[in-house]
């Protein structure tokens, strides 16, 4: 490569013209023609984030731990009554979605038992106002993924849902403890000789 008599190569040069222009034009639009940049109609940080915060957040799936309005104990439910996950998730081995379970769903089952503990009370004053109990999902893709998950053939595949919820039975709300990084998906998928492309998960 040809080198000036200095001994600089020519892309030196041209990276450092390269960036004195930029830092020139980054000058250019901070002072502008030295009249006050124009106030931003309002505090969102972009039409995705209200802040640089919730953008970090979102990339990098920070999510805070959901605070359920009802403290449902799957121990109890699962392990003393022995309920299904479909009996209360309906749909999960029909389509894509685990359903909420709604307060008629609740009530099919506490309806006659006596609202003496301050969670079953809860329940029964939802069900007296005709209100479903706001209980937030736990898990879920964030819009940034571009992830259209799918229950019923997971089901359909045996895959328990342990694998992908912890072991949910040992526990009163439930908790994220299962990381669902792509990593954990394509393992898996590799595992059972699932299909691997990127159109079989992402849209």
């Amino acid at each position: 490569m040809n080198k000036d008599r200095k001994g600089k190569s020519p892309f030196v040069w041209l990276a450092f013209g390269v960036a004195i222009v930029m830092l020139a034009g980054i000058a250019w639009g901070l002072e502008g023609n030295n009249s006050p940049s124009p106030a931003p109609s309002s505090d969102v940080f972009t039409p995705a984030h209200s802040s640089l915060s919730a953008a970090f957040r979102e990339f990098f799936n920070i999510r805070p731990k959901p605070v359920q309005p009802v403290e449902y104990t799957h121990t109890v439910h699962v392990l003393k009554v022995q309920l299904e996950c479909v009996y209360c998730h309906e749909g999960v081995d029909k389509g894509p979605m685990a359903k909420i379970p709604t307060i008629n769903k609740c009530w099919e089952c506490h309806e006659n038992m006596p609202a003496d503990k301050p969670e079953l009370k809860k329940i029964a004053d939802y069900e007296k106002r005709g209100e479903d109990i706001p209980s937030q999902r736990v898990y879920g893709f964030p819009a940034i993924s571009h992830v259209r998950f799918n229950h019923a053939p997971h089901i359909r595949k045996n895959v328990e849902c342990a694998t992908c919820h912890g072991d949910i039975p040992h526990m009163t709300t439930a908790q994220r403890v299962v990381s669902h990084t792509m990593g954990f998906c394509v393992q898996c998928h590799t595992e059972k000789k699932a299909p691997n492309d990127c159109m079989t998960c992402h849209y």
